[in-house]
């Protein structure tokens, strides 16, 4: 079996994040959960095929936001997760 390469900090941390939407949408209705996970699978696959795994700053600000919103979705009385698409 070959052994994995160490993944540095930050690439845990957005892992953690990751895991932390999968977790949060368990705890929503089945319809929401999806659409959660369907939202969240997508930002994070977006994200890492068009960010510069180098740009440290981008990445901890993308980190920080998703923190934010991962502790809104936590909120019982949230229902769901909106994107929002921004023109680069």
């Amino acid at each position: 079996m070959a052994s994995r390469p160490k993944l540095s900090g930050i690439q845990k941390q957005v892992l953690a994040l990751y895991r932390g939407f999968l977790r949060t949408a368990r705890l929503k209705s089945p319809e929401e959960r999806r659409r959660i996970e369907s939202v969240v699978s997508a930002e994070f696959r977006d994200n890492a095929r068009n960010v510069d795994r180098r740009n440290f700053v981008y990445i901890e600000y993308l980190l920080r936001r998703g923190k934010r919103q991962l502790e809104q979705l936590k909120n019982p009385d949230i229902t769901g997760l909106a994107t929002l698409e921004v023109k680069k």
